[in-house]
């Protein structure tokens, strides 16, 4: 790409990224809190406000024995509660960015307009905006808890080089044993100056990783597990090729499974999954219900993102014959079974395919950086495709305003 269309594709993707904001933030502030909101500004079990936080600490202990294990996100959500409004607002807006920082880190796409295509993707494909990430409740169960997760999920994914596939992984052996004479000391794929580049350790990641990963596995029922098994996967696939591991990624999967471990085996999902009226009916039944959950999440909930990855993954692998990498294919392991997940619950609603949707879009990402870096010419098409994802977020939270402000009718 010319550098004169480069500065203008700079700019314009600035002046959308403001504009993102500043409609993002009038959105937060016209919704108010409502719903849980009300309920979770209590102690819960008592009639009185929560004041500090030695009350949301009584709150969250007796809501995980007697309504449900996300002590975390319900934790985050009763102290944005307490901030009050406006400041609820700006943490809204701030954690919207954060997470396409996250996903631009967890894609390796680290560019201003993956920065916008990121956000967009995620407010423009989601199956349920308002409830997921501008409804307090649903932004601290699902929008702030996701920076976390991609945080911890990126300290893993970075440690694996990205070159070949994961089948390739299972095969490698086999190939070397068929090179003779000076093949033998060659891998099965050429190897680049990334991969034989150790990466650098973050600073002090031994300390805050414990913390991180307590945070991503104590999450929600479907994400936190399927984050650990991934984490696990890269443990084991930097054991296998470099016969070590470090400290800190044993440390992380462990409290990620604690976190996980303690989320699902809350009492308090007992005491709610007894009240659903699933639950009444027949083991067939619920099994057809269950199915039905899972087929509506692909068909309905994800289906756009789907649609926008299946088509940048069908340009890369067929058109241009370039493999996805290791890092995306984890990624979408992840978001399958985050989804999979579902079909141990009674209840899959639109709002829940929150994560799952934002490690479809992470996916999307690292691929367009892949096909970027072998066809340049194609940098605007990509960019007005985007700008298609942002104009459908913009004209839902238009349309909001349009309604609140009295504009229609």
């Amino acid at each position: 790409m010319k550098e004169k269309s480069r500065k203008v594709m700079w700019i314009l993707t600035g002046i959308l990224t403001l504009i993102f904001i500043l409609v993002v933030y009038m959105t937060n502030s016209e919704i108010p809190f409502m719903m849980d909101d009300n309920w979770y500004f209590t102690m819960l079990a008592e009639d009185r406000p929560i004041e500090n936080f030695a009350d949301i600490v009584k709150s969250q202990v007796w809501h995980y024995y007697n309504w449900g294990g996300r002590s975390m996100t319900h934790g985050i959500l009763q102290l944005t509660l307490l901030a009050g409004t406006r400041t609820a607002d700006i943490l809204n807006v701030l954690f919207t960015l954060l997470l396409g920082g996250m996903v631009c880190l967890a894609a390796d796409h680290r560019r201003l307009p993956a920065f916008l295509a990121g956000i967009s993707l995620v407010l423009g494909l989601n199956a349920n905006w308002k409830m997921s990430m501008f409804w307090q409740a649903g932004a601290a169960n699902y929008l702030y808890i996701t920076v976390f997760i991609l945080a911890y999920l990126y300290c893993y994914l970075r440690e694996l080089p990205d070159e070949g596939s994961l089948l390739s992984c299972f095969f490698r052996r086999e190939r070397k044993k068929e090179n003779t004479g000076a093949d033998k000391a060659e891998p099965a794929y050429a190897e680049s100056a990334e991969r034989v580049r150790e990466p650098k350790t973050l600073p002090g990641i031994f300390l805050w990783i414990i913390p991180l990963g307590i945070l991503a596995g104590w999450s929600n029922e479907n994400m936190g597990p399927a984050v650990w098994i991934v984490s696990l996967a890269v443990i084991l696939l930097v054991l296998k090729e470099k016969g070590r591991i470090r400290i800190w990624m044993i440390a992380g999967n462990l409290a990620c499974l604690a976190g996980s471990v303690l989320c699902i085996i809350a009492p308090g999902n007992t005491v709610r999954t007894g009240q659903i009226k699933e639950e009444e009916y027949g083991i067939l039944w619920r099994i057809f219900l269950r199915g039905y959950g899972e087929s509506r999440g692909i068909m309905e909930y994800l289906f756009p993102v789907l649609l926008v990855l299946g088509f940048v993954w069908i340009l890369n692998s067929c058109v241009l014959k370039q493999l996805p990498g290791r890092r995306t294919e984890l990624v979408l392991l992840c978001a399958m079974l985050s989804w999979g997940a579902f079909v141990l619950s009674p209840h899959y609603p639109d709002r829940a395919s929150f994560g799952t949707l934002v490690l479809c879009v992470c996916a999307i990402l690292s691929v367009t950086a892949k096909i970027l870096k072998q066809r340049a010419d194609l940098a605007w098409p990509m960019w007005f495709a985007m700008l298609f994802c942002w104009l459908r977020g913009m004209y839902f939270c238009g349309e909001y305003l349009a309604l609140a402000w009295g504009w229609i009718r």
